[in-house]
């Protein structure tokens, strides 16, 4: 049965991590304590987060350098997975993952002036794979890759052996990345017997030298080409590529045998230099170069990589710029690389507020309004006062509020709400008025702050999206901030509820300012300074 087209370039599984990378002195022996030092300079701090992991490295600068890449298997639906997958979007990799892990996968790297490295690291989901769950889940994802590339790191051994199986039997090429010695990965994986298979399976394998040394048991001073030429030997591959950190890479394949030497660049973190090579030889042999140039492209990408801190590139644009600058080979045609959705993603967000704040006001409902105003009024009248809190970013909106209030006229104090119950509620005498601000109406210490004020004879105005909620029912007015999708890629953070308790405030203090017949002379005595002061100056 003839395979169907396939959409994508590159599909891979394997390890997809948070690394938090530090700066060392040096790397530590055991017993050994050593400092830690500014990752980016001379001050700041020693850590900094990013995004690796083999497979998702490796896909990324295929990306890059014109590959449709996609990436599958087990991840988790917590906060360092959706970090993952945000990350794999602004690189334009696809993801086909299924979100029931324990929890995803996170790194602690150490990284020495020199950038060399030691690494710690928990596979979490990506070790929970099993072949059951890549047969049952992804196979059709598999079929869509014109090559499938998996690795010896951290996903079991038969789940790997799975997904290289049934890509086999749908005629897809495959690759294996050996980055560990299999006397580390096999304990940790699965068996010999899988590994062994695992290594026959692969149309082309690409063993670290270390790796290499261990399969062949070779002599510690063996060269990589001579590694790559008795792997090949052993395992029958089609091609066998062993990578030797700064030195470059050796090729052993039916019709070329060679090794070839990197470019010469300052290493700042040798971290996913093997995994920016193997994603940079794959897609010039997509892209119709030779085993050779192929090979250069792999250790131009693998130079560009340890140049800067992170392994997966963050700046698509520059990965490929900087890799083809490294690049001694014949000349390619190469795909675009996919535009970076940031920029999509940021107007799609603010598309999502501007249509929310759109909504806001077909709905407004000027009696509410007018009801609010004439509360804070009538309150003026008696000698009371206006006060506006908060909690958490509504508590921030709680500062603006009393700024603009009390810049138009309306005498106006911010309120801590979680001090309230311990003291500042004193600011309170009967018949003040509190804008009490929360999206949700709900929020418990707010709630139980107002109860407090409530108690000491204030009145109450509840800027909130839900009109059902506790702290509307307790209000003696209700101003709508109702807001169905908050904007950005997790739609969690409170964007446009924000904007819309904003426009609440702002709106409510062009009312009392009008109301009150609040003159340019009155503003400019409360703002006599600064652009405005001139302004409201100039119009007395």
């Amino acid at each position: 049965m003839k395979r169907p087209e396939a959409s994508l370039d590159l599909v891979g599984i394997g390890a997809m991590v948070v690394d938090r990378v530090h700066r060392a002195a040096r790397i530590v022996g055991p017993d050994e304590k050593g400092p830690l030092q500014p990752i980016d300079g001379a001050s700041g701090p020693s850590v900094r987060t990013f995004i690796g992991g083999v497979i998702l490295n490796q896909l990324g600068w295929a990306s890059a350098l014109g590959l449709r890449a996609g990436i599958f298997g087990k991840g988790a639906d917590d906060e360092n997975g959706r970090i993952l997958r945000a990350a794999m979007d602004r690189a334009g990799i696809e993801h086909h993952l299924v979100l029931d892990g324990s929890a995803s996968a996170v790194a602690a790297i150490f990284v020495e002036p020199g950038g060399e490295r030691a690494i710690y690291f928990d596979p979490a989901a990506t070790a929970e794979t099993t072949a059951a769950h890549v047969r049952e889940e992804h196979a059709t994802f598999i079929a869509r890759g014109a090559r499938l590339s998996t690795e010896v790191h951290q996903v079991p051994l038969a789940a790997a052996h799975e997904a290289l199986r049934i890509a086999r039997a749908a005629g897809i090429a495959t690759t294996v990345d050996l980055d560990v010695p299999p006397s580390e990965a096999v304990p940790m994986l699965g068996d010999d017997a899988t590994l062994e298979a695992m290594l026959r399976a692969a149309d082309l394998l690409k063993p670290s030298k270390r790796a290499a040394r261990e399969l062949l048991g070779a002599h510690p001073e063996a060269d990589a080409l001579a590694l790559a030429r008795g792997i090949r030997a052993r395992f029958g591959n089609g091609a066998v590529v062993v990578t030797d950190g700064e030195i470059g890479c050796a090729v052993s394949a039916a019709d070329f045998e060679g090794a070839i030497a990197a470019p010469r660049v300052r290493a700042i973190d040798a971290t996913g230099a093997g995994d920016a090579f193997l994603g940079a030889f794959h897609a010039g042999l997509h892209q119709g170069l030779g085993w050779l140039d192929a090979a250069k492209l792999g250790n131009a990408a693998g130079a560009a990589c340890v140049e800067r801190m992170g392994a997966l590139p963050s700046d698509l644009a520059w990965a490929r710029r900087r890799a083809l600058e490294l690049y001694t080979g014949a000349p390619f045609a190469m795909r675009d690389v996919p535009p970076d959705p940031t920029g999509a993603a940021m107007l799609d967000a603010l598309d999502t507020m501007v249509g929310e704040l759109a909504a806001l006001r077909d709905r407004a409902d000027a009696q509410s309004y007018l009801a609010a105003v004439a509360l804070i009024r009538a309150a003026e009248t008696q000698g009371g006062r206006v006060h506006v809190t908060g909690i958490g970013k509504p508590e921030h909106l709680a500062r603006y509020g009393a700024s603009v209030l009390s810049s138009t006229g309306t005498p106006t104090a911010f309120l801590h709400a979680t001090e309230t119950i311990h003291g500042s509620a004193g600011q309170i005498l009967p018949g003040d008025v509190v804008i009490a601000i929360s999206n949700s109406g709900s929020t418990k210490e707010l709630l139980l702050a107002v109860a407090a004020l409530r108690a000491l004879g204030a009145k109450l105005i509840a800027i909130t999206g839900d009109a059902a909620s506790p702290l509307a029912k307790e209000a003696d007015v209700v101003l709508d901030a109702r807001v169905a999708k908050e904007g950005g890629g997790l739609g969690l953070a409170p964007r446009a509820s924000i904007a819309a308790e904003l426009l609440a405030l702002a709106t409510l203090s062009a009312g009392l300012e009008v109301a009150r017949g609040f003159t340019h002379d009155e503003y400019h005595a409360r703002h006599p300074a600064g652009r405005l002061g001139e302004l409201s100056k100039g119009k007395r």
